[in-house]
């Protein structure tokens, strides 16, 4: 049976990410084993937390091949928070290297008067790529759920699909690559939209 495999590596909220998988239908899959990451049908990358601690839990368990592999191999892949800015090559929150998938940096929001850090709460995307399947069905300028300190900053501008503005700040809130997706904000709380946005993943797998 195809399943969607959810990567475990101690820094996410994977069960209301695989509430939000059940309730599209799909089987997901809580895994930190390059095997099930190999045999999945699509893999979410979920995270939440600092830079530097992802990436060495990513390369204490091995993780970081099968990543590359799922991605290479063409799999659908989602990655949310922070599993979207460990793709990167380096963040100002760490220092050690990210995964180096995307180019770029991921960055930290500039202090403005009366501009709270971290963004919190709901805000507005405008699409980039307003024909990315993930945003089907979805309303135009539609509210989804962040909470993030950093952005990504990819060298390449076409990779994003969407923009955020806080503050007086325009920065990425989703990159689209062929099978490669990730987002900033949080499906998995971003009640309707959400379900809508995982839905959408979701059939890209089956």
């Amino acid at each position: 049976m195809d399943f969607i495999a959810v990567i475990d590596y101690d820094m996410g909220n994977l069960h209301s990410v695989c509430k939000g998988i059940e309730k599209t239908g799909m089987t997901p899959k809580i895994t930190d084993s390059p095997n099930e990451i190999a045999k999945a049908a699509g893999i979410v990358l979920p995270g939440v937390g600092s830079f530097d601690p992802a990436v060495q839990h990513l390369r204490a368990r091995h993780l970081v091949n099968p990543i590359n592999q799922a991605i290479a191999d063409k799999k659908p892949f989602l990655g949310i928070c922070l599993g979207l800015q460990i793709l990167f090559d380096s963040s100002e929150e760490g220092k050690e290297p990210g995964l180096g998938i995307i180019p770029g940096k991921v960055r930290r929001f500039r202090s403005e008067p009366n501009l709270t850090i971290p963004q919190m709460g709901w805000n507005q995307l405008e699409f980039t790529q307003p024909n990315l399947s993930l945003w089907q069905g979805l309303p135009p300028d539609p509210y989804l759920y962040f909470v993030h300190s950093y952005y990504v900053d990819p060298v390449d501008v076409t990779v994003t699909a969407a923009t955020v503005t806080h503050g007086s700040q325009t920065v990425t809130a989703a990159i689209a690559s062929d099978n490669l997706i990730a987002v900033q904000f949080h499906p998995e709380k971003s009640s309707n939209h959400g379900l809508k946005l995982l839905s959408n993943f979701v059939n890209l797998v089956k």
